[in-house]
């Protein structure tokens, strides 16, 4: 495969990994992480999932319906604790692997599905989630137990344990995506988000302040891992030595956003799971917790700058309860003065949070210069033919199309804002 931006290089990967929260909330006594909370072979509504049409075919298209059954062996070879962690990270990190190699074009593409597509990435993950869930092992396993061999398998199959910048020389970009949602609404959904984190992972592009390497990360469409803190495991220890960051996620047809400003506040919209959360968004010190926080993103030159098909816009508008005020407010200048948060330029859902969360983080750890923010792509679409969620394809020209113009931007976006910062 082509690249869709100018490359230089595709650096290994190497190193281990540390887990810091800086920003995240710490969960009550009474309360315990989901996964931990559920019996053994007790299947989560995502994992349910994969009983339907749409997902099979997109795990049998790609190959990737050969990862569960070689991982629940695996799992079943284990007499002891440690051998299975050591099997659960081995298969995750290798699902992670898989996933960007296919993407960037290494190796044979086992099936007949475009390479660029994300969302084998994510029913494997479920597949693999499921197998360790049902899996009786031999041996005792405490609840805390199995929930960390949950957590190493998320966060290894995610990417939030492979991010290495090991040449000092290379400017270091940190890009992170997400998950496809609202799959009761369409099971055959993708994120371009997370589609972009593929193509980008370990590529190192020509900026006009010289070489970049960028490295990236999915995270899950769940409010209850946001609220324990898997944003801030996953960056704490990678922002002070970064040169930029954003996180990205799909946002509104036809357009791209740089989100000017986020606020603390979650609308209540299901989550992957079906659950919802209303309030403030949960973090550790609340009582340090600002309504808003803002972009470092050079904006104004993201939206001027000739990066693809898209326009880009710098999106100034929040909605606020004003100072004194008992009604939410829509402001198209962005917050004023004392208000309360209702919604940040990217909304009351997670692509808010995520931003708001990263944001905070930098704030918190006394960055003030380092460029980081959020990018909102446009709404990945099927071809005007197949927009039956029942009945249609799983793909389509225009779909695949559409899907590779998105990730080429955000390549060029990106790229831009290397540039810009300097």
């Amino acid at each position: 495969m082509t690249h869709p931006f100018p490359v230089t290089a595709r650096l290994g990967l190497g190193g281990t990994a540390l887990l810091l929260v800086l920003a995240g909330s710490a969960l009550p006594a009474s309360a315990a992480p989901a996964d931990a909370a559920r019996a053994p072979g007790a299947a989560t509504v995502e994992e349910r999932r994969l009983d339907r049409a749409a997902p099979r075919e997109i795990l049998r298209r790609s190959g990737f319906d050969a990862l569960a059954p070689r991982f629940a062996r695996a799992l079943e070879r284990s007499r002891g604790y440690a051998q299975a962690e050591r099997a659960v990270t081995r298969h995750a990190s290798a699902l992670w692997r898989r996933a960007v190699d296919r993407a960037q074009g290494r190796g044979p593409a086992a099936g007949d599905l475009s390479r660029g597509d994300d969302r084998p990435l994510y029913w494997a993950r479920l597949a693999l989630s499921r197998e360790l869930r049902a899996w009786t092992p031999p041996f005792a396993v405490g609840a805390e137990q199995r929930a960390a061999l949950h957590t190493a398998l998320e966060s290894a199959s995610r990417g939030q344990q492979e991010i290495r910048f090991p040449d000092p020389r290379v400017k270091r970009v940190l890009v992170t995506g997400f998950d496809p949602f609202t799959l009761d609404r369409d099971v055959r959904i993708g994120n371009p988000s997370g589609a972009s984190a593929l193509a980008l992972d370990g590529v190192v592009v020509r900026t006009a302040a010289g070489p970049a390497r960028i490295e990236t990360a999915v995270f899950p469409v769940r409010w209850s891992d946001f609220a324990e803190g898997v944003v801030e495991r996953a960056l704490a220890r990678h922002l002070p030595h970064l040169d930029l960051f954003t996180t990205v996620s799909q946002g509104r047809p036809g357009r791209f956003d740089v989100e000017r400003t986020n606020g603390t506040w979650r609308g209540g919209f299901p989550d992957n799971e079906n659950a919802s959360s209303t309030g403030l968004v949960p973090v550790a010190a609340p009582g340090t917790q600002p309504q808003w926080t803002s972009t470092t993103l050079p904006y104004r030159r993201l939206a001027e700058a000739d990066t693809g098909p898209f326009p880009v816009y710098d999106n100034t508008e929040v909605t606020e309860v004003p100072a004194g005020g008992d009604r939410p407010v829509t402001r198209p200048e962005g917050p004023t003065p004392g208000s309360a948060a209702r919604a940040g330029g990217g909304g009351d859902y997670l692509s808010n949070e995520i931003a708001y969360r990263a944001t905070l983080l930098r704030d918190r750890l006394r960055l003030p210069h380092l460029p980081g923010g959020h990018l909102h792509t446009p709404v990945l679409r099927f071809g005007a033919e197949n927009t039956d969620p029942q009945a249609g394809a799983v793909t389509d020209p225009d779909f695949e199309r559409n899907r590779s113009d998105i990730v080429r931007q955000v390549g060029e976006l990106v790229r831009t804002a290397v540039s810009a910062a300097g």
